[in-house]
């Protein structure tokens, strides 16, 4: 595997992105229009809302278990596909998924995005949904989101592994 400016620049990368192609000028609106139906897809979904989120949290519906579960089935039987299949890009690249290794600080930082999520009823998914929706309180969340993964990154050699 030939290495790309994410790999060299940055060897602890755990999710490099490979691609020899690189999407240019024009190229690119088809990520604003599939974030553009992402998005909402997510509010459709009730996904976004702040109290669907808290019933999750206090275990008074199914509903984002559901969502949150039928996610993760589909991600396991993509991955799957991918991998037994070989399934390539759609510019003909070979997809390559590292292995993960498992950190106790990642148990941490689950734990710190968890309480985050409860307590604003946003995750880094919807955010741009909920303030593309009118919810202009949620641009506090955004900037706190922001704030902390530059706070990490910044101090991450700090952390526990």
């Amino acid at each position: 595997m030939s290495k790309n400016i994410n790999q060299t620049e940055d060897p602890n990368c755990v999710a490099p992105n490979s691609s020899q192609t690189k999407d240019k000028g024009l190229a690119l609106l088809k990520y604003v229009l599939i974030g553009t139906v992402f998005g909402i897809v997510f509010v459709k979904a009730e996904i976004i809302s702040w109290f669907r989120i808290q019933e999750m949290f206090r275990f008074q519906s199914f509903h984002m278990y559901g969502v949150i579960g039928s996610a993760i089935v589909t991600g396991i039987i993509a991955i799957q596909l991918i991998k037994r299949l070989n399934i390539k890009t759609i510019h003909g690249e070979t997809i390559i998924i590292p292995t993960k290794e498992f950190k106790k600080g990642q148990v941490i930082g689950g734990f710190i995005f968890g309480l985050g999520w409860a307590i604003t009823g946003a995750c880094p998914g919807p955010l741009f949904a909920q303030i593309g929706s009118g919810y202009t309180v949620i641009l506090v969340t955004l900037i706190s989101a922001l704030a902390g993964t530059w706070l990490y990154g910044r101090f991450e050699k700090y952390f526990p592994n």
